[in-house]
């Protein structure tokens, strides 16, 4: 274990006892797959849409990442090094994190649905030295890799990982064929606060951000796993989020990994609630991470458990509060499947929850801090506590916990504006998500505070599309916003200004769409474009986007 709490205690019992404990020598891969005293126990049953099933111990998987682990550092990857990972639920994924952790590099998860902006600003702004590719986006990233000084290895995650099923893309190397002889490894020396992994987050103006992790990230996100799971772990586990996301690889695939459970791989691709509902019942999975936006497909499917043999036992989901229809009908139409909402950031995620053992849940609260995570809502300029009711911004102390980020990559300004210090002199990490906590403990989120769009599951910054689409040589200005969408949470809408002696219209706003799906990702491209003669902006130039969506939502 990498904390000691008391097992058994009520939850206030639980906050009151929790202290972090790593172990001297603290490293990710070890924690995930050589701690565990069974390792011939399944880890991974991987799913492909052509039918296709695969199962991974603990052991096939510690022994293909050593043997990856060699393959890199032979060709020069080593301590500190940046390796990104652009792959989709397959195995290929979680190997290239294992291994760059028993390196000491960093590991860097990027969504396949990137285009080549997308992906040539994150590899050039993280310095990666190799990237592990999907064959779906290899050719993309070896055709910006020519922009990238640093990037020496481009790897193709071709159709198996032992298996060389065809010749990769022209400038990349197969991923069986960076497979070194030997099976054994000997991790390098790490603890807790050694970097691990950076991810990327949107915020509402400028670039991405890399967001640096130390080794104990993970670990830090168990308690909260237990509990939104109900502390009944001993499971099979799957989410269709995409493991480029901290939403994916933190509140599912990794901690089902640390406790030893086997996690469900399969590519999906768009979410389609059949096969959803077809992958949960064929391997029995007991615990899932399900987006809002999947849930509500899923709600669309009649009579569930009457045509498939469900063992779902509990789902929890965040990014936007669940309606009291989501919890009726997962009692209801799933026989009593418990959903429990949580809160966190890439910044800091897993800071708050439920647990029906130890408390009921209030259908609109995100629930309790979790044990382990000092909590409260703030007044972001003095760092003072709120009363409850009050709203304020939620913040979480940063010393000793394993799930705040370290710091900003190449930002340290960044760092310390999100930061604030109280009159004792203790540091804050500032979310910048409104909220109060009432008198019972519990949180209730109000409103972000940066803009940030969360569609469909993805948080998007509106400053990159904004950024795509003044790229149009027909637009002079854009504003980009978040409004309610019944299924995908938000929908993305832009506001824009054509050029001097430019009509908007439906080619010039189809061109708009297709050039921020092709640039960044499918999911980042607006669904609505409005054309305006002039957008709102203030006194200094910026851009009103709360005006932008009164006219939306008016």
């Amino acid at each position: 274990m990498a904390w000691h709490v008391t097992p058994d205690g009520t939850y206030e019992e639980c906050r009151e006892s929790f202290e972090w404990s790593f172990p001297d020598g603290y490293n990710l891969a070890h924690d995930l797959l050589r701690k565990h005293a069974d390792a011939d126990r399944p880890a991974l049953f991987q799913a492909y849409p052509d039918g296709r099933r695969e199962t991974y111990s603990f052991a096939d998987l510690d022994r293909l990442s050593n043997r990856l682990a060699t393959g890199l550092r032979e060709r020069g990857v080593g301590r500190g090094d940046r390796i990104a990972v652009v792959c989709p639920q397959r195995p290929e994924n979680l190997l290239t994190h294992l291994a760059a952790w028993k390196l000491g590099a960093v590991s860097i998860p990027l969504s396949v649905l990137f285009g080549p902006d997308a992906l040539r600003y994150r590899l050039d702004d993280s310095g990666a030295s190799a990237v592990v590719a999907d064959p779906q986006v290899s050719e993309t990233v070896a055709e910006v890799a020519g922009d990238l000084p640093s990037l020496d290895h481009v790897v193709e995650a071709t159709d198996g990982v032992l298996t060389d099923a065809g010749t990769p893309t022209a400038g990349t190397v197969a991923f069986a064929d960076l497979l070194a002889a030997g099976e054994s490894f000997a991790i390098v020396d790490t603890d807790h606060e050694t970097p691990a992994v950076v991810l990327y987050t949107s915020g509402s103006t400028g670039p991405p951000k890399g967001v640096l992790h130390g080794h104990g990230v993970w670990a830090g996100h168990c308690p909260a796993y237990s509990m939104y799971f109900e502390r009944n772990l001993d499971g099979v586990y799957w989410t269709p989020a995409d493991w480029a996301w901290i939403g994916a690889l933190g509140d599912l695939v990794f901690p089902a990994l640390h406790y030893g459970q086997p996690v469900v791989g399969y590519p999906m691709g768009k979410f389609a609630p059949e096969t959803a509902f077809s992958l949960l019942a064929e391997f029995d999975v007991t615990g899932a991470f399900l987006p809002p936006t999947a849930i509500r497909m899923l709600m669309c499917v009649d009579d569930p458990t009457d045509r498939y043999d469900l063992s779902l036992r509990a789902i929890c989901s965040g990014g936007e509060p669940l309606t009291s229809e989501i919890l009726e009908w997962a009692d209801d139409a799933l026989s009593g499947t418990v959903v429990n909402e949580l809160y966190g950031q890439t910044e800091a995620n897993l800071l708050v929850t439920n647990c029906r053992e130890w408390f009921p849940a209030r259908v609109g609260s995100m629930g309790k801090p979790v044990p382990g995570h000092d909590v409260r809502v703030l007044d972001s300029e003095t760092g003072a506590e709120l009363p409850p009711g009050e709203v304020g911004e939620f913040a979480v102390r940063r010393a000793g916990d394993p799930v705040v980020f370290r710091e900003y990559w190449n930002r340290p300004e960044k760092t310390a504006a999100a930061t604030v210090t109280d009159e004792k002199g203790v540091e804050w990490h500032l979310t910048g998500d409104l909220g109060s906590r009432d008198e019972d403990g519990y949180c209730w989120f109000k409103s972000r505070d940066d803009d940030v769009i969360i569609t469909a599951g993805y948080r998007v910054g509106p400053g990159e599309v904004e950024n795509a689409i003044l790229d149009h040589p027909d637009v002079a200005q854009v504003g980009v916003v978040g409004v309610p969408d019944e299924t995908r949470g938000e929908r993305i809408v832009a506001f824009v200004q054509p050029a001097v002696g430019v009509t908007g219209d439906d080619a010039l706003a189809a061109a708009i769409q297709d050039l921020v799906r092709d640039r960044l990702a499918k999911y980042e491209y607006p669904r609505e474009v409005h054309f305006v003669q002039e957008l709102p902006q203030t006194t200094t130039g910026k851009i009103q986007r709360r005006k932008l969506r009164d006219r939306i939502e008016g």
